[in-house]
């Protein structure tokens, strides 16, 4: 009954971002809600934290390397379909996660679980550009996307609160009931938007997976072991099989990615910022989380509690910013944004070993507001400078570089602070179940600043490519919504 009386309140267009904004939501909560929970996990499996870790690096590479290609199957087929089937997969995936009985199919059924995490966020982006006109996104952006920051990082704190709570299990099995009701929704008011006749790009996928498993797998192999050989060779490759899908791409009339898509100068430097804010500023709460764990001494959940206020504050302000990026463009809010992002790691890097942990909260408002600028500007740029039938091709590359730009992310966190301590270390400070005393906590301050002035830079150049974008083009009008599959044909 209280699903039918919110369903009877809801305009079509709003209720589309319902599920939308759910499945963004719980993509991006369980890409790291396992963080916190990872010593427990380890603990209940009696698996050692080095093989434990992949539960978090099975769906960060499984999200970059299938996001794209999911995202053109919702241009080729129906975005309606590919969304809700990647529902329904991410959900039983989380049963699966939820029951496993050892380590090595928890593992497995995160595969699962992140594939339809993918195929939700691949075709998000371009279910609101088919519901809503391009002077209207930014509003319905600003909710999805600041979900989907503020999904990351929450996560961290979520997988704490459940596991001290009702224990580690439960930060999957809530998802299942969340999936059902959205699913309902989904089934109901998200259309299937335009469709082209096209042909799979069977050498696109075949080439780009292999760089991007290549290349994903190389990074997070490197952050267990450090470099070798393998690695060394799992980086040429992939580097080479980039070489030859951009050869690919530019002699196909059914790219996967189009040549077309990156004529347009708003979209690839929009593409390029959304990259480079994922890269540089998840490491930033990768970072602090390590500080406040491992030189403070906070247990995992305190030290993620401080990090609240900022993202509560970013998921309110998010619809805010958006409209107002409906009105002047993206480039303003966006650029501003990430000024804001830059000024709070400027800030981060005054944190000594007995700075007052109260300093860590008007931070992380700080960085709040920027993402809840940036977020919302910037994807409606992308989308408002794509045509209509690569809608889902450019909604999944745009996520595919953030996911990727979010792996970079963990692997720079991780890289950086084991150029001063051991790398075993490292893990057991980063799961919250080491801290460090003496010179090695000088030792590891001076990392975290060198790592805090590199994601500052990567910050700065994400701004620099916001703000020479140019203007986007938003027409005002009606959005005729694509048939769902309760309405009259």
């Amino acid at each position: 009954m209280y699903i039918r009386n919110i369903d009877m309140a809801l305009s079509r267009s709003d209720a589309v971002l319902i599920p939308v904004l759910a499945g963004v939501m719980m993509g991006a909560i369980d890409s790291t809600i396992v963080v916190l929970a990872l010593p427990t996990i380890s603990d209940s499996l009696r698996a050692p934290l080095s093989i434990s870790i992949w539960i978090i690096l099975a769906y960060l590479l499984t999200a970059a390397v299938t996001t794209t290609q999911f995202g053109r199957l919702g241009d080729m087929k129906s975005r309606k379909t590919i969304f809700n089937s990647g529902m329904l997969i991410f959900t039983a995936g989380s049963f699966l996660c939820g029951v496993s009985p050892n380590i090595e199919s928890l593992i497995a059924f995160r595969f699962v679980q992140a594939a339809g995490g993918s195929m939700m966020q691949a075709n998000s982006g371009s279910i609101i550009a088919d519901s809503f006109p391009p002077n209207l996104r930014g509003r319905a952006y600003g909710y999805t996307s600041v979900g989907w920051n503020s999904g990351a990082t929450l996560g961290i704190v979520l997988g704490g609160i459940i596991t001290t709570l009702i224990g580690w299990r439960y930060i999957f099995y809530i998802n299942v009931p969340i999936g059902l009701i959205s699913f309902y929704f989904a089934v109901k008011y998200i259309g299937h938007g335009e469709t082209r006749t096209t042909h799979l790009d069977i050498p696109g996928v075949v080439t780009l997976s292999a760089a991007l498993v290549s290349l994903s797998y190389a990074a997070t192999d490197f952050t267990s072991h450090g470099l070798d050989a393998i690695n060394e060779a799992l980086l040429l490759f992939g580097f080479i099989m980039i070489i030859i899908f951009i050869f690919l791409e530019r002699t196909n009339s059914d790219a996967l990615l189009p040549v077309s898509m990156f004529q347009n100068r708003v979209f690839n430097f929009s593409i390029l910022a959304a990259f480079l804010q994922s890269l540089g500023y998840l490491a930033v709460t990768f970072i602090i989380i390590m500080y406040l764990q491992g030189l403070r001494g906070l247990s995992p959940l305190d030290s993620s509690l401080l990090l609240v206020p900022g993202y509560v504050l970013g998921g309110f302000t998010g619809p805010v910013f958006g409209k107002l990026s409906d009105r002047v463009g993206a480039r303003l809010p966006a650029t501003l944004g990430m000024m804001l992002m830059a000024v709070a790691i400027v800030m981060y890097m005054q944190l000594s070993l007995s700075t007052p942990l109260y300093y860590i909260i008007p931070i992380s408002i700080i960085s709040g507001l920027g993402s809840s600028m940036f977020f919302p500007a910037n994807n409606s740029a992308v989308m408002a400078s794509s045509p209509v039938r690569t809608y889902g091709g450019a909604s999944g590359l745009l996520r595919t570089m953030a996911n990727i730009g979010m792996l970079g992310s963990f692997v720079l966190a991780i890289t950086v602070s084991t150029l001063s301590i051991p790398r075993y270390i490292a893990f057991e400070v980063f799961a919250g179940v080491g801290h460090l005393v003496g010179g090695v906590s000088a030792s590891f301050l001076d990392g975290i600043h060198t790592a805090l002035a590199v994601s500052l830079g990567i910050i700065l150049v994400g701004a620099i490519f916001s703000f020479i974008r140019g203007k986007e083009e938003r027409k005002s009008g009606s959005v005729s919504m694509p048939h769902s599959s309760n309405d009259p044909k």
